[in-house]
């Protein structure tokens, strides 16, 4: 984790639920906890009030000398993406194991399973973001992570001509994550993405008269 964090305790855990006592056929255990509204936090030097996945702040929880807080609230001070997994009880921090394709939902004017125009280099990806129009152009599309992966790998590959630049932009806040050119000797070039809380995607090139974007969209994905 690149980000680190301080808080005025001498030890600090995760705690995914605040539910206590014991259920028939659970794991759950009940103890016993205090709410403890004098701890305060800092992050990279600064004031942090944890809050919970709805935004409203949150204490920490005393149980037996140690200070316990949701993993939620971890990971929105730290910029780390938390899936929490109902069937295996499993809470995932950071990159998911397995990446999950951007095809899902993608809509654009330029959006093609045609196999004419989803052949690049002797292989069909299937299903491509495919700009071939004529010239000289913004081209563009959107994606929605919604806040639930710390990664996109998006791959792009420049035909005709080099893409001169293409940016990855947060369009909630209009902060550009990434800044890639893509020449064509680069082949299929792999932009790696920190997304950690992103909600929409601002993909956007500048294409020159003769220059085409192949973006396939089964290997491009989200971890």
């Amino acid at each position: 984790m690149k980000k680190k964090w301080m808080a005025t305790i001498a030890a600090a855990g995760l705690l995914l639920s605040t539910t206590a006592g014991v259920y028939a056929g659970s794991n759950l255990q009940e103890i016993k906890a205090f709410f403890d509204s004098s701890i305060k936090f800092t992050v990279d030097g600064k004031s942090y009030q944890p809050v919970n996945d709805k935004g409203v702040p949150t204490l920490p929880i005393v149980h037996n000398g140690t200070t316990y807080l949701p993993v939620r609230a971890i990971s929105n001070a730290l910029g780390v993406t938390v899936k929490y997994d109902g069937k295996t009880k499993t809470v995932a921090l950071g990159e998911q194991a397995k990446g999950t394709p951007i095809a899902a939902g993608f809509d654009s004017m330029y959006h093609s399973k045609d196999p004419k125009v989803t052949m690049y280099n002797g292989k069909d990806y299937k299903d491509v973001y495919f700009d071939d129009a004529t010239g000289g152009r913004n081209s563009s599309f959107m994606l929605y992570p919604k806040g639930k992966y710390q990664k996109l790998y998006l791959q792009v590959a420049a035909v005709g001509k080099d893409i001169e630049e293409i940016k990855v932009e947060d369009s909630g806040t209009n902060t550009v994550l990434a800044k890639e050119s893509v020449a064509i000797d680069d082949g299929l070039k792999t932009i790696v993405v920190d997304i950690s809380g992103v909600q929409e995607l601002y993909i956007y090139a500048d294409l020159d008269n003769g220059g085409k974007m192949f973006v396939p969209l089964t290997t491009s994905y989200y971890k």
